[in-house]
């Protein structure tokens, strides 16, 4: 387990550290303008970036994230300072919600992504859980749907749950129920997680910090309860943070989103990030077929079916027609 005290000013002189040889590490948590880097031998240095990272044509809020391979600089006056970042294998991304042109890294260099779901207390919408997959699927990123809170089934809760399990199950993604509360499938979990670099998103309450609690009970990370008022979560993780976990892999926890804005996607492409789209879209008439008002569309067609279950048809549709809407309201620090 790593030893997460980080090594600032105050305290590096004291320490002694081949320099020339510690300047490759992992960005484990940022804070916006503070990043804490793992170097290779397991040292953690509190860093700043470089200024020009800033003025390179890079649109994102967050030029340096959690998961980035970065090469850190030790000046004379102690500060650690990241003066590049290696290319990255993948990362995920959304939309700004204050800067609507700019976009925010949420994580770098990961081999899956979770996304925690529950259908009460918060609720979790079918238009998130899609925009989010189709990111995923965009940036080819495995996802992994966790249907967190089984222990609160109600009769309506427990018969949207089955439809949702059985037409991502069908898609292709694999979905597992969960309990905190009565620790449903951890071990499964874990299994899943074993060897891994793992982000989990969704929305504030869902039970992230929770969950991450019980995979590794010396984290103690802070939760909190649902706003009876509202039913949303209240937020209490505020900067991404990568953790090792004490069975082998990694997470990377993330601050709640209530929405999620897709980034450059060409309406075009959007039909290549849903999988049973893709599947039928070579039966369409038109090979630039939109899906929409187009004659002889296959895609369509399943969906008066019930092939293609109508609500990701819909969310679909929200998604090439850009509605914004969707994703604006957030409590995601940028």
């Amino acid at each position: 387990m790593v030893n997460m005290a980080l090594i600032n000013k105050k305290n590096i002189s004291n320490i002694v550290i081949n320099y020339n040889s510690l300047k490759k590490g992992v960005v484990i948590k940022s804070t916006g303008s503070w990043y804490s880097v793992k170097l290779n031998e397991g040292t953690i240095l509190n860093c700043r970036i470089k200024g020009k990272f800033r003025i390179k044509g890079i649109k994102s809020t967050n030029p340096v994230t959690v998961g980035d391979i970065v090469d850190v600089d030790i000046a004379e006056n102690n500060d650690a300072i990241i003066t590049n970042i290696h290319k990255r294998k993948n990362y995920i991304i959304r939309k700004s919600v204050n800067l609507s042109k700019q976009t925010h890294i949420i994580a770098a260099n990961i081999d899956q992504v979770f996304l925690m779901i529950t259908l009460e207390q918060p609720p979790t919408s079918t238009a998130f859980i899609d925009r989010f997959l189709a990111t995923a699927e965009a940036y080819h990123i495995p996802a992994i749907l966790l249907f967190n809170k089984s222990d609160l089934k109600t009769e309506m809760s427990s018969e949207n749950r089955d439809e949702l399990l059985k037409t991502y199950t069908n898609i292709g993604y694999k979905c597992l129920e969960i309990s905190v509360e009565t620790q449903l499938n951890i071990d499964a979990l874990k299994e899943l997680m074993t060897g891994k670099v793992s982000m989990f998103s969704g929305h504030s309450g869902v039970g992230k910090s929770s969950l991450i609690n019980l995979l590794d009970n010396n984290l103690q990370l802070a939760t909190k309860k649902i706003s009876d008022q509202h039913n949303q979560g209240l937020h209490t993780t505020t900067f991404s943070e990568m953790f090792d976990l004490p069975f082998g892999g990694s997470i990377i926890d993330t601050p709640g989103i209530k929405g999620f804005g897709v980034v450059d996607m060409n309406k075009q492409e959007v039909d290549g990030y849903f999988p049973e789209f893709f599947k039928l879209k070579s039966k369409c008439k038109f090979n630039n077929c939109l899906h929409v008002n187009e004659p002889d569309c296959a895609i369509k067609d399943a969906v008066k079916t019930g092939l293609i279950a109508d609500w990701r048809y819909q969310n679909y549709l929200q998604i090439i027609f850009g509605d914004d809407d969707t994703y604006r309201t957030d409590i995601y620090t940028n």
